[in-house]
């Protein structure tokens, strides 16, 4: 299965949302938008999908489209985290 990390979400895109756009490129597994101790969602979220050409085909086909009015930012979850190294959770190098 593969992971696609979608970035730059507007608050108030759902679960629901995200499945719509990506079931059609294959079988979507799970949908995770990621949210704050208080609820509020952080523009982020992850979505499986069954099978690496699908997760590819989503990924070139719905990167920069717009879902509620924000532009998404999609790679696979891989390459999310390596870009991420080195830095604490703000952002900031370590």
């Amino acid at each position: 299965m593969n992971t696609l990390y979608v970035g730059n979400l507007a608050h108030e895109t759902t679960d629901v949302d995200l499945r719509t756009a990506f079931s059609r490129f294959g079988e979507v597994v799970s949908v995770r938008i990621v949210s704050g101790r208080r609820g509020r969602t952080k523009g982020f979220g992850y979505v499986e999908m069954r099978d690496e050409a699908s997760a590819s085909a989503a990924m070139e086909s719905l990167r920069g489209t717009q879902i509620n009015g924000r532009a998404m930012d999609i790679v696979l979850e891989e390459r999310a985290r390596r870009r991420s190294r080195g830095k604490d959770r703000a952002g900031r190098r370590r």
